[in-house]
């Protein structure tokens, strides 16, 4: 093939040269065929069940580092129920009597049994289903070469996608990932959130033809220049690889900074923080020297997964997250699912504009059986270190109050039981104009406020984030924006409460002298901007 050059919109600014590594987002469907060898395809199944222990036991020992023993037990019940031999039988059986391939009879016995089991009065029962389900579609994949990338096995690669959900970005092993490069995807859309957090270079919009790109491939990505190219020349490569270790260089003075003070050369000073969405990323919030987490999206603990995460699996995670931090402070978001963050199991149904629809705490005030069990969780890790709790897409002073309701009926719960708990630090997101225009009576209730600057751009530009089409009028530098941030500065100061920015704007360092001389107390960033952010303060 020859070279190869393809322009997008870049996300991350980094540089990177190697294998490329093709995801295809779809699976073939299940094909029913007469087969002559039972045995053969019996043998078949065998060895794609050794294959899927071996893969379950590798989540299950990443799962147990993240979230702990309790949030890691459904992949060891996975295992146990690989090796059910009435599962097995059935199998099979459906081989034996019909002549057909493993496939066909593995996704006919996994469809019987979640049947089954969906059909039994037994809530945990029918819990099961959903478990036997994600059994069979493993087993299938396996057995069809489809079984996707497996992220612990696999050498360091340039991703390259159609595109990718949040919750498919946040399972990836981070270390595995040299780029990320996808035909689609906006620069403002939760996933380029994500890689701008990992600090891997990204691009999105890049027009490629899926079917000419094959994994093993050589590949540059320059985020700076915007540009991919394969099957690049020895003296590409050597220019991309000078232009890496040029950026590494400038990483290494950057650390230079750790230690220091958020603070101008005249004695104005700002706190720092990380943003982050899982218990693994603490670390590279601590790597970067970050004052703390000004943001941590709990949304991913649902993400990816079949089911809602229980009690005591949320309680592990934050508690986690608390306790690695030590004193500092960690601001953990209640759930925002919705929009661009899609559960399944949630059942929200439809909307023709889920940026405006069901999502965030709309879910919680209408689902408060969900916003409890979060609600427990959270008061019981607040026990354990300098835990704060925030409430997104807050609209008006009602909903707090509603929200503060639900919250001492979780505190009479846990002192009826008996449990350990902390009433912590509540603040509330601003990502709406109404809550810019309410942040007056807001501030009496709350104690700090958190400027999203993602959706407040949208909302208040009437302009979807993630519609490539309009990026050219998506103006986050807005001076309606910058006079809305101004307004609810002053008005949590009035208070004598405190006012942070967690979104993308909050590591804009064109805007960072700006934000300092409104009097913003605290800017969350991705964690590699920590450093960069602490530096053009330190310059002001």
């Amino acid at each position: 093939m020859t070279v190869k050059k393809f322009s997008g919109k870049t996300i991350y600014s980094g540089s990177a040269v190697g294998k490329v590594m093709v995801l295809r987002d779809h699976q073939e469907p299940i094909r029913r065929t007469k087969v002559e060898d039972a045995k053969r395809e019996i043998r078949r199944v065998r060895h794609a069940i050794k294959e899927s222990g071996q893969q379950l036991a590798r989540l299950y020992d990443k799962a147990v580092k993240e979230v702990g023993e309790s949030g890691a037990a459904i992949f060891e019940v996975h295992q146990m129920m690989l090796e059910d031999n009435d599962y097995l039988d059935a199998v099979f059986h459906v081989i034996r009597t019909e002549m057909v391939n493993a496939e066909y009879a593995v996704a006919v016995t996994g469809d019987n049994f979640a049947g089954m089991f969906a059909a039994m009065d037994d809530e945990y029962m029918q819990a099961r289903a959903a478990d036997v389900r994600d059994i069979s579609s493993r087993l299938v994949r396996n057995l069809s070469g489809q079984g996707g990338v497996d992220f612990d096995v696999m050498e360091p690669s340039i991703i390259v996608a159609d595109d990718l959900s949040p919750s498919e970005t946040v399972q990836m092993d981070k270390k595995k990932i040299l780029a990320l490069v996808t035909v689609h995807g906006s620069t403002n859309s939760h996933t380029a959130i994500l890689a701008r957090m990992m600090s891997i270079p990204a691009l999105v919009g890049v027009p490629l033809d899926l079917e000419e790109i094959h994994t093993g491939m050589t590949a540059i990505v320059d985020g700076a220049a915007g540009e991919v190219i394969f099957e690049p020349t020895e003296m590409q490569c050597g220019e991309a690889e000078e232009k890496i270790r040029q950026e590494k260089e400038k990483l290494r003075l950057l650390q230079g900074l750790k230690g220091k003070k958020n603070e101008t050369r005249d004695g104005r000073s700002i706190h720092i923080y990380a943003n982050i969405g899982s218990v693994s990323d603490v670390g590279y919030a601590l790597e970067n020297d970050a004052g703390g987490i000004g943001l941590f999206r709990s949304e991913f603990l649902y993400l990816g997964r079949d089911d809602f995460p229980a009690e005591e699996e949320q309680f592990q995670a934050y508690k986690q997250v608390v306790q690695t931090m030590g004193q500092k402070k960690v601001i953990i978001r209640t759930l925002d699912i919705g929009a661009d963050k899609q559960a399944d199991y949630f059942e929200l149904g439809r909307e023709d504009n889920p940026a405006l629809g069901c999502r965030a705490i709309r879910i919680c005030l209408k689902r408060p059986e969900i916003f409890k069990t979060q609600l427990r969780a959270l008061l019981r890790a607040a026990v354990y270190g300098n835990l704060s709790i925030m409430y997104p897409m807050i609209i008006s002073v009602e909903e707090v109050k509603q929200i503060y309701a639900i919250v001492e009926e979780v505190e009479q719960e846990l002192k009826r039981d008996g449990i350990p708990y902390r009433i912590p630090e509540q603040g509330v997101m601003i990502e709406t104009p109404a809550a810019v225009m309410v942040s007056d009576e807001l501030a009496e209730l709350v104690d700090f406020f958190s400027i999203g600057t993602n959706d407040l751009t949208q909302y208040t530009l009437a302009i979807d984030r993630q519609n490539q089409k309009l990026e050219d009028f998506y103006d986050p530098h807005h001076k309606a924006i910058l006079r809305m941030i101004k307004i609810v500065v002053d008005n949590a100061h009035k208070c004598g409460k405190w006012a942070g920015i967690c979104g993308e704007l909050g590591a804009d360092t064109a805007l960072t002298e700006e934000f300092v001389n409104m009097g913003v107390d605290e800017l969350s960033v991705a964690p590699p901007m920590v450093l960069k952010v602490r530096e053009k303060v330190r310059a002001m």
